[in-house]
């Protein structure tokens, strides 16, 4: 074991801006896309002060497989990842590079919006397929329709504010937010869902709001609304969802994040029409792996800080 405390990272890679700042410490990377056997182990052999959460479930078992871990750095906004009960009770602090990729997963968000509602992917297919269907095709015009926006946090209020520019009326429902932005009307959950021709979610999953979109949400949404999640899977009731776009309900659906991830090879999505999938990618772009790395540095630094021994 070396010398300087250990910092774990759940990935092959980190930004060097980021692995300046953590200079002072051995940092390990676990790989690409590290399972929990990995994880684990890696822990009992180094024993790290830090984990920097990229990849992977951190489970109790990885939290007790150190006795000088201080803190799990999520290296992102979403630490439905880590089992933050267990983590307090050892003592261990859970946190997020609050906002560092927000810009990124607005605009991916704002990129599945326009191409749903734009019908951008299945006009490529039918070029690419020889077909020119300009006498048929009729895309939905956004100007004017109403917005609706699930969580009014960093993300939230940037996808939020383009809505507006684009001449959205624009409800919002986020339990913790009591004012909302220019141009933002704060609604009831149930109101923002009915009343939206476009639904965008950009919320962590909780237990109270898992498959917050279902059978019953669903029903109440205008006919041919969009459905964008670069979120968390676990907001939607996939079902649900499939079933609203087989019978018109939904118009299309960009979705970002699955319920379980990742998906690959044959799997439940991957003949549905009118939907646009992307991996999860929403946050990852060339600057926000570097806010992100260095955001969860600093969160590692900041605690080791509070608590020096635990270095």
């Amino acid at each position: 074991m070396s010398a300087k405390p250990a910092v774990l990272v759940t990935a092959a890679d980190l930004a060097p801006q980021a692995l300046a700042l953590l200079s002072d410490f051995e940092v390990i990377f676990a790989g690409k896309t590290p399972d929990e056997d990995a994880i684990a182990a890696l822990c009992e052999r180094h024993q790290p002060v830090a984990i920097i959460v990229r990849y992977g479930r951190i489970t109790p078992r990885i939290l007790e497989a150190s006795k000088r871990l201080r803190v799990v750095a999520k290296h992102g906004s979403g630490t439905d990842t880590i089992d933050k009960p267990a983590a307090a009770a050892r003592g261990i602090v859970v946190n997020a590079a609050a906002g560092a990729n927000a810009d990124a997963v607005a605009e991916h968000t704002w990129a599945l919006i326009l191409a749903c509602a734009k019908n951008v992917v299945g006009l490529d297919a039918r070029m690419r397929a020889g077909f020119w269907d300009k006498a048929t095709h009729k895309s939905l015009e956004l100007h004017g329709k109403t917005l609706g926006v699930v969580g009014l946090g960093a993300i939230g209020r940037r996808v939020a504010a383009i809505g507006v520019a684009m001449g959205m009326p624009v409800l919002a429902f986020d339990p913790f937010v009591k004012e909302a932005p220019a141009g933002v009307t704060l609604a009831t959950l149930a109101d923002v869902i009915a009343g939206s021709l476009v639904l965008s979610l950009n919320c962590p999953l909780t237990d109270e709001n898992r498959h917050m979109i279902n059978r019953a949400s669903l029903a109440t949404m205008p006919g041919g609304a969009i459905l964008v999640n670069t979120g968390r899977g676990g907001l939607v009731d996939d079902d649900a969802v499939r079933e609203a776009l087989a019978s018109g309900r939904l118009r299309a659906a960009g979705l970002d994040a699955f319920s379980p991830e990742p998906l690959v090879g044959e799997h439940a999505w991957r003949n549905v029409e009118r939907t646009v999938l992307s991996p999860h990618v929403g946050g990852v772009s060339e600057d926000a792996y570097v806010n992100m790395g260095l955001g969860a540095a600093r969160n590692v630094l900041a605690v080791l800080a509070a608590s020096p021994a635990a270095a």
